[in-house]
C-alpha cells in the first residue's frame, strides 16, 4: 500500500526521507523549494547527491512534488503569468534533476476572465512549458480542485478539456483530492456516490490518467466549494468514504498522500495513517 503524507524539507530536500520514515510513509509528497517564494534557492550538486543517497536508504517511493501555490498558469496579470510560467519551469527542472516522476499543481484561477478563457491559457502555458522541457520524464499532474473563488479544475470536464488542448498528452496526469472532490459536489461519502464519482471520472477523463490521490477529510459540506482539510474520519466525508477508497483494488498502486493539519512532532500524521490502515479489510 503506497500511503504517506506531505513532508517538510526544512534543512534540505533530503531531510524529508527521515521525517517520512518516522511516521511510517511508503510514499510521500514534498515541496521542491520554499512554497511562499517565486524563486527558490538553486539545487546544488550536493543537494542532489544527498537526496538520492537518502532515497536509496528507504523504501519511500515514489516521491511526489506539489507546486508552489503562487503559480497561476492563467493569471490575468501578464507579469504574474510570466512569473508563474518561469516558476513552473524551475520546478519541472528540480523534479527532473531529483528524479521525481510526478509534479502536482492546481490548474489556475481565471480571476474574472471566464472559465473557457482560463482553460485555454492554462493549456497554452503547459504547451509552452513542455516544449521548453522536451525529453523530461516528469509528468505534469493536474489536481482536481474544490472550486473555491475562481479556481478551475473543480469539474472533471475542466480536466478533460485541458488534456485535450495539451499537445504532449504523455506528459499529463491527474491527482484527485478527496476533500476537493467532496467540496466540488462529488459525494464520495457513501458507496453509491463513490461508485458514481469514479465511473464519471473514468468516462470523462479515464482512470489510466489517475496518478496521485490526496487523502483529506472535508470541513465543508458537500458542494460547499470550500477547500478546508480535516483529519481523516473527523469531517463531512467520514470513515465510510475512506474505507471505500482504501479498499479499492484499482487504486492499490497509486500513491495516497495526506495533507491534513499537523504540528512539528507529526503526531497527527501518525494518527491519520493509523486510521487509514485500520480501514483495510
Amino acid at each position: 500500500m503506497l500511503l504517506g503524507a506531505h513532508m517538510s524539507i526544512s534543512g534540505g530536500v533530503h531531510t524529508a526521507f527521515e521525517r517520512g520514515k518516522q511516521v511510517g510513509c511508503t510514499t510521500m509528497q514534498i515541496f521542491s523549494k520554499n512554497n511562499n517564494q517565486w524563486k527558490g534557492k538553486p539545487l546544488t550538486d550536493t543537494d542532489i547527491i544527498n537526496y538520492k543517497k537518502e532515497a536509496k536508504k528507504t523504501t519511500i517511493h515514489p516521491v511526489v512534488v506539489h507546486s508552489s501555490y503562487l503559480i497561476n498558469l492563467c493569471a490575468k496579470d501578464k507579469s504574474t503569468l510570466k512569473k508563474s510560467r518561469e516558476a513552473f519551469h524551475d520546478e519541472l527542472d528540480r523534479c527532473q534533476r531529483l528524479g521525481i516522476p510526478y509534479f502536482v499543481f492546481h490548474p489556475g484561477s481565471h480571476v474574472g476572465q471566464g472559465e473557457d478563457t482560463g482553460l485555454r491559457i492554462i493549456a497554452e502555458s503547459l504547451n509552452l512549458l513542455h516544449e521548453k522541457t522536451k525529453g523530461y520524464r516528469v509528468k505534469s499532474v493536474l489536481e482536481v480542485t474544490a472550486g473555491q473563488g475562481s479556481n478551475l479544475g473543480y469539474r472533471f470536464e475542466h480536466i478533460r478539456k485541458l488534456i485535450d488542448m495539451v499537445d504532449n498528452k504523455r506528459r499529463m496526469g491527474v491527482c484527485v483530492d478527496t476533500c476537493h472532490l467532496f467540496a466540488a459536489g462529488y459525494d464520495i461519502s457513501n458507496e453509491k456516490g463513490y461508485e458514481k464519482t469514479f465511473r464519471e471520472f473514468d468516462d470523462i477523463i479515464g482512470l489510466k490518467r489517475l496518478l496521485v490521490i490526496h487523502l483529506n477529510d472535508s470541513k465543508g459540506i458537500l458542494g460547499s466549494r470550500l477547500d478546508r482539510h480535516e483529519h481523516i474520519g473527523k469531517g463531512r466525508i467520514g470513515g465510510a468514504g475512506f474505507s471505500l477508497i482504501m479498499n479499492d483494488k484499482r487504486f492499490k498502486d497509486i500513491p495516497k498522500i495526506l495533507e491534513t493539519p499537523k504540528g512539528d512532532d507529526m503526531k497527527e500524521d501518525r494518527m491519520n495513517l493509523k486510521r487509514l490502515r485500520g480501514y483495510l479489510k
